[in-house]
């Protein structure tokens, strides 16, 4: 498959590229049909809605599910972004392979919510190497935003961002007060051949 490249700064070290909505539907109505896999959004463990104020919903491709063949196809689809943001930025070629090896993460954000203090993905988990992002549905004025690259993305349906995990790429969501705001995002490790979470 053809993926259309989302035109950013080739400096910013962030790739984006759009993927099929239809899958991004599919996703949103997973989380909005299992309620009872909600859970408040947390930073670092702690829950604290001034600074992420979210129900997210993860998915473990490690576990057997109904819905698993919905993920692993969308998983398929990032290893083929990871391949193209690879040939974007060639000096990453020597992290291959990758793998997403923890569960990913489904994010509802109703109006006013939002993950909305400065952050990176480097946490206590040192095999984070990259981020990915899906937004899952439009919404105005309510992208990320990029402290130190000074690029703001915008919230456009199957649009699925590629990023460093350090704090050179410190971030916040945009933060919509009217509308809900649908993302699924997660991690790119080091790949040793086996799911790990």
């Amino acid at each position: 498959m053809n993926y259309v490249e989302e035109k950013l700064p080739y400096k910013s070290f962030i790739g984006g590229w759009h993927i099929d909505t239809k899958m991004c539907d599919d996703i949103i109505n997973y989380h909005k049909s299992n309620i009872e896999l909600h859970y408040q959004g947390r930073q670092g463990g702690t829950v604290d809605k001034n600074i992420k104020d979210s129900t997210d919903v993860s998915i473990d491709l490690g576990k057997q599910f109904k819905y698993r063949e919905l993920f692993t196809n969308y998983a398929d689809t990032l290893y083929e972004l990871i391949k193209l943001y690879e040939k974007k930025y060639i000096d990453y070629n020597w992290c291959s392979p990758y793998g997403i090896r923890e569960p990913f993460v489904i994010q509802h954000y109703k109006p006013g919510g939002g993950y909305k203090e400065w952050h990176s993905e480097r946490t206590e988990n040192r095999n984070r190497n990259l981020v990915f992002m899906t937004y899952l549905n439009d919404v105005p004025n309510a992208g990320t935003e990029f402290k130190y690259q000074k690029v703001k993305t915008e919230c456009k349906k199957g649009l699925t961002l590629i990023w460093p995990t350090d704090p050179t790429h410190t971030h916040r969501g945009i933060v919509n007060q009217e509308k809900d705001k649908y993302i699924v995002t997660g991690w790119f490790g080091y790949f040793d051949g086996e799911y790990n979470d």
